[in-house]
């Protein structure tokens, strides 16, 4: 869809969004070494992230956390790179905000610009996955509000709704737990490899790009146990509300029934039947059936059944 370059120094970094085929044709054709089978990966969408090795460049596939608000889900989008000897190619669908604004950024203001390509393509690689990484957080924040707003009102709202936006909140939570954990196995990878185009210093870069996803991981954890908690509870006040509800149906099905029976026996075409005859008869009886249902309920009420 789109090819931007932007050379500062020695450094190159050319950005394809939605890449085409005559995108990939122009890359094969500028860099001719890279092998054919990571120029196919770069079109056909990765389901777990990886890295390759080269003796001239590496290729990582990352993926990373994009909340759609439509489906109220977070999915991950994937971003390939590739670093050589003073360039570093990034491709991605142009979704991902710290992608859009790294790149205007670079593009529109001088010193940023050289704070991303000054220093060399090792250091560009790292800051480029570093604000990936760190936009990850406040996607967990935005998670963490909605638990927070979910305890506050478990006790208060409708049941059926808190069940669904349990429900919901513990899909996203699946969801970026998946794609936290993907990620770490790379960026370890990347921190412990010996590779004559990643400079020995970035060791500690990456190994702080790993303490961010072990946090990331250790926050999306502990949402998973407090969602699993909730829903718990949720559950137990689903069954204590369908307890009191058929507590209250039981108690009128017991109530009704001796005043069933005594209305279904003088609704038999039979005779002599007491008080059949007599003018008063009806509200005799009606009356015993209401006295009747009240001294019912006034024993429930004494045997804390009500």
């Amino acid at each position: 869809m789109a090819t931007n370059k932007i050379t500062y120094g020695r450094v190159t970094w050319t950005d394809i969004i939605q890449p085409t085929a005559d995108d990939v044709a122009q890359l094969a054709q500028e860099y001719t070494y890279i092998h054919p089978l990571n120029l196919e990966d770069l079109r056909s969408p990765i389901e777990r992230p990886k890295i390759d090795q080269d003796d001239d460049y590496l290729f990582i596939v990352l993926h990373f956390p994009l909340w759609d608000p439509v489906s109220r889900l977070t999915r991950a989008r994937e971003v390939d790179i590739i670093m050589g000897r003073g360039y570093v190619v990034t491709i991605h669908d142009g979704s991902l905000k710290p992608m859009i604004r790294l790149w205007q950024d670079s593009l529109l203001n001088e010193d940023e610009r050289h704070k991303l390509l000054g220093s060399g393509a090792n250091h560009t690689f790292y800051v480029i996955i570093d604000r990936l990484v760190d936009y990850t957080l406040p996607i967990l924040r935005k998670v963490d509000i909605n638990i927070r707003n979910i305890e506050e009102d478990i006790f208060t709202a409708n049941i059926r709704q808190i069940i669904q936006d349990i429900s919901l909140v513990r899909r996203d939570v699946i969801a970026l737990r998946r794609i936290i954990r993907q990620q770490i196995p790379i960026i370890e990878a990347l921190e412990r490899t010996d590779h004559a185009i990643l400079h020995e210093d970035l060791e500690e870069y990456f190994g702080d790009i790993a303490d961010h996803l072990y946090k990331a991981r250790d926050i999306i954890d502990e949402n998973a146990e407090i969602i699993a908690s909730l829903a718990e509870t949720a559950d137990t006040l689903a069954s204590h509300r369908i307890n009191e509800v058929m507590r209250i149906l039981t108690v009128i099905s017991v109530i009704m029934l001796p005043l069933t029976l005594i209305s279904s026996i003088y609704g038999m075409n039979v005779s002599p039947l007491p008080l059949a005859e007599d003018p008063y008869g009806f509200i005799i009886i009606c009356s015993m059936m209401i006295v009747m249902a009240i001294a019912m309920l006034a024993y429930f009420r004494w045997r804390g059944w009500l």
